[in-house]
């Protein structure tokens, strides 16, 4: 209980400082901008809660986006991690390449996947797969390369097959580092669902991202801020449910 004390009461001394300098016309002042551009907590809660209903069908369907995107980029992410564990050769070839390709920006490539995979959901989940890609495949690698060596010689020496020795020591080991590349993942798929529906998303097919662009368009200030809260507290829930899952299942930590 004490270990949410203290940033709830510094939560609400912020909103209570971003309400009255709000309502003062501070803010404004401050940006050199109209008021009606400056929303205070209060409004922005009146305009989540006004508009409670298309807030609500866009968060499902960036919310399906992020699980799906993430499972793929989980399933792709280990899969090549065990991948390069398990050849050198692999490893070697493909290893630097990875690390290189998180040079080139994701929203650059966006365009690219809407022209191959064409104006639908599938160019948003292969970016939010892309995101979750990277992350769980660099910590389940250092996973499974952290297993103790003399570890490995016990077991070859009472006759493991190479199966049993990655089922009962690399996997086990390696878990842990995975979910923590998965909590990595989980925070920026929710970024990378923004990016993917701002460069494929239609009006037909919506999402946070596509409604936290009409909204600046339109200048919705108040509802541009409520659909960000939303986001955050989808990135911060997700977060937090796989760190409870973790603790489930990794109970030898």
């Amino acid at each position: 209980m004490k270990r949410w004390l203290y940033p709830v009461l510094l939560l609400a001394i912020l909103l209570a400082a971003w309400q009255i300098a709000a309502d003062s016309g501070l803010l404004a002042e401050l940006f050199s901008l109209e008021n009606y551009l400056v929303p205070s907590p209060s409004e922005v809660a009146s305009a989540l809660w006004d508009n409670r209903a298309l807030i609500l069908e866009n968060t499902w369907v960036t919310l399906k986006e992020v699980l799906i995107g993430f499972g793929l980029g989980l399933l792709a992410g280990v899969a090549f991690a065990f991948a390069c564990h398990l050849s050198e050769t692999v490893r070697r070839a493909t290893y630097p390449l990875l690390i290189a390709s998180q040079a080139i920006p994701i929203i650059a490539i966006a365009p690219i996947l809407v022209v191959l995979f064409g104006f639908g959901i599938w160019p948003k989940l292969v970016i939010v797969a892309l995101i979750c890609f990277f992350p769980v495949t660099v910590n389940t690698l250092d996973g499974l390369r952290s297993v103790d060596p003399a570890t490995i010689k016990l077991m070859r020496t009472l006759d493991g097959s190479r199966w049993q020795i990655m089922r009962r020591v690399e996997a086990p080991t390696a878990l842990p580092y995975t979910f923590s590349g998965a909590k990595i993942g989980v925070a920026v798929a929710v970024i990378g669902a923004v990016f993917a529906e701002w460069s494929a998303a239609t009006v037909g097919h919506g999402g946070l991202g596509w409604l936290v662009h009409e909204d600046s368009s339109l200048l919705e200030t108040a509802r541009l801020f409520a659909d960000i809260l939303v986001l955050a507290l989808m990135s911060v829930a997700l977060f937090g449910l796989l760190a409870l899952v973790e603790r489930r299942v990794v109970t030898w930590r």
